[in-house]
């Protein structure tokens, strides 16, 4: 089954720190399971990951229910504990694919975090595809965004039912 991944991070390189990990299991008809973690800042920096000040300076722009969802909660994993439990998840369906926006950023940035922390990469590197090509190359199916925009649960939902619909429009050729 597909996986639709989004990820918020404090950086915008394969090195970045991830902040919250969000993914829905898809089909053709809709969405089947839903993934969230919110990731503990410090273990993803003490991983050896890198913070982009303009990254920083970018999330202290964004709105309430989004930096929200990053802070002031209790349910933060550390950065392995958060990729133990992707796994484990992801390990309830064999993959046809991890979708990810960008063919440079989120599949890259959660392989790169599985690599720090030693954890194996649920998933092999010719499973990633990615979401932005398929929704550049059908312009005119338009995304019904829901949820709040940079919630990485909200993201992955959002894509996730945008490319149902671009594989509808397309005659199942997608998916």
């Amino acid at each position: 089954m597909p996986i639709m991944i989004d990820l918020e991070t404090m950086g915008t390189r394969p090195d970045a720190p991830i902040v919250s990990i969000g993914a829905v299991a898809f089909n053709a008809d809709g969405i089947t399971r839903e993934f969230y973690a919110n990731v503990d800042l410090g273990s993803a920096v003490n991983s050896g990951a890198k913070i982009d000040a303009n990254t920083v300076m970018w999330w202290m722009q964004q709105n309430d229910e989004a930096r929200a969802a990053l802070v002031g909660k209790d349910d933060h994993y550390s950065l392995v504990g958060a990729l133990v439990e992707f796994s484990k998840w992801m390990y309830l369906d064999p993959t046809a694919g991890v979708w990810g926006n960008g063919a440079t950023f989120d599949n890259v940035v959660l392989r790169e975090a599985y690599l720090r922390a030693a954890v194996p990469c649920p998933w092999p590197f010719w499973d990633d595809k990615c979401y932005r090509t398929v929704k550049s190359m059908y312009p005119s199916v338009e995304i019904d965004r829901s949820g709040t925009h940079h919630n990485a649960l909200d993201d992955a939902r959002t894509q996730a039912e945008h490319l149902i619909a671009i594989n509808k429009a397309a005659g199942g050729i997608i998916l």
